[in-house]
């Protein structure tokens, strides 16, 4: 397993082998996405989960690592997260 992905599997309590859907379309996540990845100007620590994103194939192809799309990703993330942060503050 790569590193980042071990990364986002670990903040979000997801057991390898569990059902993750893609953030932007709710399809089976094949890939874990670099919001802003380290050659498009992203930081050296860009394997937080604040910068992953669980996507499916089809939209990782359309809107990642394309600028007009970055926005939207990091919106929709930082919605994801919220509402991971407000389920276990609840638990």
């Amino acid at each position: 397993m790569k590193k980042h992905t071990k990364v986002y599997h670990e903040a979000f309590c997801i057991d390898p082998g569990d059902w993750i859907g893609c953030e932007v379309c709710d399809r089976t996540a094949v890939d874990i996405h670099h919001i802003h990845p380290r050659g498009m100007g992203g930081s050296n620590k860009k394997d937080t989960p604040e910068n992953l994103q669980a996507l499916c194939r089809e939209c990782h192809s359309y809107f990642g690592d394309k600028k007009q799309f970055k926005r939207m990703l990091t919106t929709m993330h930082h919605e994801r997260l919220k509402e991971i942060y407000h389920t276990w503050k609840s638990d």
